[in-house]
């Protein structure tokens, strides 16, 4: 369940477990273990997980298979999911996660097996993979259980990561999409400064790899050295996901956001020197003491700026957060009300630049059969491209676009001579 940083945790679950000698099945009918990965960031997210450890129940009330937690909910809220789930046979946190296999291990009264941490069961298409830099976070912004869960800034170093990735090319992957929930403040706990230009300066030398994307930096770490790599590093795309949240200074400074909307609109600015530029945020409407104004004055800077990409959340008051506390508590239904009238104007925005590749070539990674992913286009969160025409899976072509809508793509595939 959740994020991609949590799909990576999965994927050292399940490669742990292979490792060790268990087997993944696709039908739950078979399992032996059901293990759900839970997220506990927001109260939409932690519904899910719920009812997914719900449905799992129902499985092993069929075929007796043992029921694992993880993930952030388990972390977070073990005591309650005890008492209220006894369904559940085993709840692990999230450093327990790293000996899921000695837990296993007792639970089916197995014989003893190493426990290896370094593989990974891939969870989502070979030739594409998420590469985590770092895990935790030093921000604090009042509304984020983030740091509760998963605590500070740890960075992973910098040479195991340029090892994990030569792997990950070594497995198939073209397209490497590097993780952390602050990926422009990566390495700063380990090197005394952030080092993500160095770390995307060396990608660049990993043979085989075609594509960098980066996802989750923060503006208050974003800088002019990372509007520098997009120019000088050819294998980062032209894409960054840019979590701005709001743009009010009032909103901004009472969220503990650290920058304020001065600075984004300049960076905004840097980073559509390149007016092909990609730019993914984040929003988040309805927080404590947003005024009408504050809220309309997002709604401009949406317009003006034209994010290619946008979510939205409405603020969601999270127990023990510092937000969660604050006077000015704005309704539910009201919050609800203005993520919606975000998205509607976000249509509008996504079309009108989803058009302006109409005649143009892209090069495209092909996902299935007439679908694929430009370099516009991150895995579940975007939008992707379908073309007429055959290619293979894995494979790099160039695609004329020749219709749009406010999500995706619709071209066929150039012939040699048009260039992307």
């Amino acid at each position: 369940m959740g994020c991609p940083k949590n799909l990576v945790d999965g994927e050292r679950i399940l490669g742990a477990l292979l490792k060790a000698g268990y087997e993944v099945v696709q039908d739950p009918q078979e399992a032996d273990v059901l293990l759900v990965n839970t997220c506990g960031f927001i109260l939409p997210a932690k519904e899910e997980s719920v009812e997914a450890i719900l449905e799992a129940g129902e499985v092993k009330r069929r075929t007796g298979a043992k029921l694992v937690v993880v993930g952030c909910l388990a972390q977070r809220y073990r005591g309650k999911l005890e008492a209220e789930l006894p369904e559940v046979d085993l709840i692990l946190g999230l450093e327990e996660e790293r000996e899921v296999v000695a837990y296993l291990d007792r639970l089916l009264r197995r014989r003893p097996s190493a426990c290896s941490w370094n593989g990974r069961y891939r969870l989502t298409p070979w030739h594409t993979a998420y590469l985590r830099l770092a895990d935790g976070c030093d921000n604090r912004c009042k509304y984020c259980a983030i740091p509760l869960i998963r605590g500070p800034l740890r960075s992973v170093p910098m040479e195991d990561v340029l090892e994990e990735a030569r792997r990950l090319v070594e497995d198939g992957a073209g397209e490497v999409i590097l993780i952390a929930q602050d990926t422009a403040n990566y390495g700063r706990d380990i090197y005394g400064e952030p080092r993500l230009v160095p770390l995307l300066e060396a990608l660049q030398e990993v043979e085989g790899l075609r594509w960098v994307r980066l996802l989750y930096a923060h503006p208050a770490h974003a800088d002019e050295g990372l509007v520098r790599a997009f120019r000088e590093v050819p294998k980062l795309l032209p894409y960054l996901d840019l979590p701005i949240q709001h743009i009010s200074e009032g909103v901004l400074r009472r969220m503990g956001r650290k920058v304020l909307g001065k600075r984004m609109r300049e960076l905004v600015e840097m980073f559509r020197e390149n007016s092909d530029f990609c730019l993914r945020t984040t929003v988040l409407v309805g927080f404590p003491g947003e005024a009408e104004g504050d809220f309309e004055e997002l709604l401009e800077f949406i317009e003006e700026t034209e994010f290619d990409r946008l979510g939205v959340f409405p603020y969601f008051p999270e127990e023990g957060t510092p937000a969660a506390s604050l006077p000015g508590q704005i309704p539910e239904e009201v919050r609800r009300e203005r993520a919606e009238r975000v998205m509607a104007l976000q249509q509008e925005v996504s079309l009108r630049r989803n058009r302006r590749w109409i005649g143009r070539t892209l090069e495209v990674l092909v996902e299935e059969d007439g679908v694929g992913r430009s370099f516009r286009d991150a895995p579940e969160v975007d939008g992707v491209v379908y073309f007429r025409g055959e290619a293979k899976v894995g494979e790099f072509v160039k695609v004329r676009v020749v219709d749009a809508d406010p999500y995706d793509l619709y071209g066929e595939l150039a012939t040699e001579e048009e260039g992307c």
